[in-house]
Parts: structure tokens; sequence; C-alpha cells
């Protein structure tokens, strides 16, 4: 263990963050899964934004890269824009 009050510190304030990035990446993964899921090209148009909104907090905090923010938010469109074209 740390012995630098600084150090303990950092610690605890990694132990958060790796919690916290956890946590919006399982819901972010979840909300993706959600969306694939779903049927209707109508519904799922308008959940698009709220998953694309989550994937891009992700990107923009450090959690996942920029590119692969892009790559998801591409095979998500895709998706949804064949489902419109059936």
């Amino acid at each position: 263990m740390a012995n630098h009050k600084a150090t303990k510190k950092d610690v605890r304030q990694v132990s958060k963050r790796r919690e916290r990035n956890r946590y919006q990446g399982k819901t972010t993964r979840n909300a993706i899964r959600d969306l694939r899921a779903i049927s209707d090209a109508g519904e799922a148009a308008g959940k698009m934004g709220d998953v694309v909104s989550k994937i891009d907090k992700l990107a923009k905090n450090g959690v996942i890269h920029k590119n692969k923010a892009a790559n998801l938010k591409s095979a998500i469109a895709k998706k949804i824009n064949a489902m419109a074209g059936k």
C-alpha cells in the first residue's frame, strides 16, 4: 500500500474513476444490445439518439477510443438504414 498522502488519494480517485467507467461502459453496451434487438425501424431511429449520445460521452471521457466510437455509431446507423429500406 502507498505511504504518501497524495498517492493514497490517487488510489482512491483511480478506484472511483474505474467504477464509473465500468458502469457507463456496461450501460452503453446494454443500450446498444437493446437497440440492435429492435425490429421496428421507426422505434430504433427514435432510440438511436440516446445511444449515440452515450457513445460520444464515452469517447469524450476517454473510456473508449474515438475511432471505436465512430465505428459503433456507423454500424448502428447501417443497421437502422437497412431496416428502413425494407
